[in-house]
């Protein structure tokens, strides 16, 4: 499969959450009590539940999307060019403006989506919040009753699994045997909620947020058996 990709036809993304609500008593009674039967299993009898929230944002039913960052070589030129655009801020424009650009731009049957535990977690968020928005999904998140050979997703985390499911390596680990510069040189996931709420930094996030999106594009480079980007080959540009 990865002999004859096409890699001028995969959109690299990576999305970055935080709880929906900053603090637990924001949450209603109700949504209180949703979240403690929903987290209960992770967070096991010792840890209250409102201890546990500032773990809210990776359950789409309790998170919210804070941005999307996208990457994708240039059709338009011969060697390879790495572009990079970014939505950020109120999620329902956030997530309008990242399904136009899959409608106008990355429509086509051959044409894929490519991310890190992509399949458990980016593209089902994704699609989940656009529900809950009221946004029609655009074709490639749309894959009730596809075969599996017939979703459009490439996932590097499954591809490095080799059929070993039980198997998990996180993208900075990847990066690193692979001898690929890691992204993780300013936050991690666990602050992303802390800088977005208590720090107001949204760029900080996005920045963040697209370096993970060039280690993606650079891991599948890697199971290509290609040379990684160099900075001159990467052009940042945001919305």
């Amino acid at each position: 499969m990865l002999k004859n990709l096409n890699l001028k036809k995969i959109l690299f993304l990576d999305i970055e959450t935080v709880p929906e609500e900053e603090n637990y008593n924001d949450l209603s009674p109700y949504r209180q009590e949703l979240w403690e039967q929903k987290s209960a299993y992770q967070r096991g009898e010792n840890t209250p539940p409102e201890e546990f929230y500032e773990r809210a944002g990776i359950w789409a039913e309790f998170g919210k999307i804070v941005c999307i960052s996208v990457g994708y070589f240039d059709p338009n030129q011969a060697a390879f060019s790495f572009r990079l655009k970014s939505f950020w801020g109120d999620e329902k424009e956030l997530l309008l403006e990242f399904k136009e650009l899959l409608d106008t731009f990355f429509y086509q049957k051959s044409q894929l989506l490519c991310a890190h535990n992509g399949k458990e977690f980016d593209f089902p968020y994704i699609a989940r919040r656009m529900i809950i928005h009221g946004i029609e999904l655009p074709q490639l998140l749309q894959i009730a009753g596809k075969k599996p050979w017939e979703i459009q997703h490439l996932d590097t985390l499954q591809l490095w699994k080799f059929g070993d499911y039980k198997h998990y390596t996180s993208l900075k680990l990847l990066a690193e045997i692979l001898g690929i510069p890691s992204p993780k040189d300013d936050i991690d996931g666990s602050q992303v909620a802390h800088v977005y709420y208590k720090e107001k930094n949204l760029p900080r996030i996005v920045t963040y947020c697209e370096k993970d999106v060039i280690t993606i594009a650079q891991v599948l480079l890697r199971f290509c058996n290609k040379p990684l980007l160099n900075e001159n080959q990467i052009v940042w540009t945001k919305s």
